[in-house]
C-alpha cells in the first residue's frame, strides 16, 4: 500500500483535490497526469464555455462553445508545463 493511499484524501468543499504527485509528473511533462488535470478541471471548463448557441431553425439552447474550450485548455496546459 503507497503512503498516498494510506493518507485520507484532501477536499476542498467536498471535492477531491488532485494529489500532488499528479500536479509534479504534470509539471514534469507526463501526458497521462497533464490529461488527468485537464479531466478533473473539466465540468468548470465547460461551466466556463456555456453560451446561448443557435440550430438551424433558429431556437436558442444552452452548449459549450468547443473552440473557446480548446483555447482554455491548451492555456491550462501552457500554465502547468511552462516552468518559471
Amino acid at each position: 500500500m503507497t503512503e498516498e493511499s494510506t493518507m485520507e484524501e484532501a477536499t476542498f468543499n467536498g471535492k477531491k483535490l488532485l494529489p500532488l504527485s499528479v500536479i509534479e509528473a504534470a509539471r514534469a511533462g507526463d501526458p497521462l497526469a497533464v490529461n488527468r488535470v485537464l479531466r478533473y478541471y473539466d465540468h468548470y471548463i465547460n461551466k466556463l464555455c456555456t453560451r446561448v448557441q443557435y440550430d438551424k431553425e433558429g431556437r436558442s439552447y444552452l452548449g459549450v462553445d468547443e473552440e473557446m474550450k480548446q483555447r482554455l485548455q491548451s492555456k491550462l496546459i501552457q500554465a502547468i508545463v511552462n516552468k518559471p
